[in-house]
């Protein structure tokens, strides 16, 4: 199953964003036990994806559009968030540390944590995408 969803850059969809992600889910993965508490992390991997592009590769041009893409493959889950702005240098990205009291950074944090694979590729076809992936688990 793929599903594709086109999204202005303000954080009032969110809630649009969560439903659709959701919904998908729902429909393709119901038949797992415990699809909805794994359907969780997808969500606030999501949440943090698209929140992060509206603040800082979309920040102050809400009329660009935010695709995000679903694809299901039996277990294997994939989302691709895409957005035109300029990009982000992870060779520059400090893990925020538990000491100190840094503002950011967390999102990329959390991201990776979530998923199984996470993958960031600047300026394809003049836009960035996120590739995030993940299993759903055999227990389930």
């Amino acid at each position: 199953m793929k599903s594709e969803l086109h999204v202005p850059s303000d954080l009032n969809f969110l809630i649009v964003v969560e439903n659709w992600l959701m919904g998908c889910l729902e429909i393709q993965l119901q038949e797992f036990a415990d699809w909805s508490g794994q359907s969780n992390r997808l969500r606030l991997a999501l949440v943090e994806a698209y929140s992060n592009v509206v603040r800082h590769a979309h920040k102050d041009k809400p009329y660009l559009p935010v695709v995000i893409c679903l694809e299901i493959k039996e277990r294997e889950i994939s989302l691709e968030v895409w957005d035109q702005g300029k990009g982000y240098d992870f060779n520059t990205y400090l893990a925020p540390s538990p000491l100190e009291k840094q503002e950011g950074g967390y999102g990329w944090l959390i991201i990776n944590r979530l998923m199984d694979k996470v993958e960031y590729h600047l300026q394809v076809n003049g836009c960035n995408c996120l590739k995030l992936e993940t299993t759903m688990s055999k227990d389930c």
